[in-house]
Formats: structure tokens, sequence, C-alpha cells
């Protein structure tokens, strides 16, 4: 017999308390939050079908440049790489040699040179401190990948593609 007494109790309906009756309310502003959003333009952009606008002083994936005759204008003075906080590039000097003088500016050029897409923070300072303006961030956002040794970029992907081509 107690035991159906208090069955009794766990269902009989106790009238709310002050406490819960105050967050009622609470509840209900939530949901109507959630519902106002449900009716909202989305924020999201479709990525590949649609792109972001970039601002000006948007800095994008770095190139090599040459000058009007085609020639690579780095010099391999080294000034891009001491510049960089990150120690992101690197790169080997050499001289050029006889019949190169319509491939290379200077006497020395790069003959590697290597940017680590990984470390580069995109600062910039390597494009300040160019001082025959060899190299400018103004590519586009650097593609994904998913191998890190595919993030360090070469002279095959950093040197614009000559203007005779």
């Amino acid at each position: 017999m107690e035991s159906l007494s208090n069955k009794k109790k766990v269902l009989e309906v106790k009238p709310l308390n002050f406490m819960e009756r105050i967050y009622l309310p609470a509840i209900l502003k939530g949901l109507s939050i959630t519902i106002k959003h449900f009716f909202r333009k989305p924020v999201t952009v479709r990525y590949p079908e649609q792109k972001r606008e970039f601002s000006e002083n948007f800095r994008g994936m770095h190139s090599l440049k040459r000058d009007e005759e085609g020639r690579e204008r780095c010099t391999a003075c080294g000034l891009c790489a001491l510049s960089c906080p990150a120690e992101a590039i690197t790169m080997t000097a050499a001289e050029r040699q006889k019949g190169e003088e319509h491939l290379y500016r200077e006497e020395k050029y790069a003959a590697v040179y290597e940017i680590n897409m990984l470390r580069c923070i995109f600062c910039g300072l390597c494009e300040e401190a160019c001082p025959k303006e060899a190299i400018y961030l103004d590519g586009d956002i650097v593609p994904s990948d998913m191998l890190r040794k595919d993030f360090i970029y070469g002279k095959d992907k950093l040197v614009e593609a000559p203007l005779n081509q």
C-alpha cells in the first residue's frame, strides 16, 4: 500500500515556483531569436561558385617579375630573405654563364629560390626590401594541398611567364 501512495506523489503536478516562472519568458525569447534566424539571408559564400571580393591591400601569392626584355629581375642579393620575419625564403646565388645574357639581368642570379608557404605570414616585407622590384605579392590565394612538400614553391611556380610567349 505504501508503494502506491509514493507513485501518486510522483504523478501529482506541483505548481511552478517563482524562479521557474521567471525562466519561461527567457526560453520563449530564445526561441524567438532562433526563429528569426531561420528567415535571414545566409552570411556564408558558396566558395567554388562564388568568390569574395578582396580588399585593396590584399597580399596574394608571391611572384618573381621579369623586366621589359623578359629577363629575371632577381639578382640574388638576399635582402628579401633577410627581411622575412618567418624565415620562409631561401635562395642560392649563382653567376650567369656566357650565353645566358638573355635570361638574367645582372651577373648574379638566384639559381634556387624557394618560399615555404606554410611559414610565410604574407607580411609584404620581402616586397618592400627588394631593391630591384623583383618580388611582388600580387597573385591569387595559395591553393590548398595535402602534402607539406607541395607548399615549398620554387622558381617554376614563382617566376612569371616571359612576355614573348
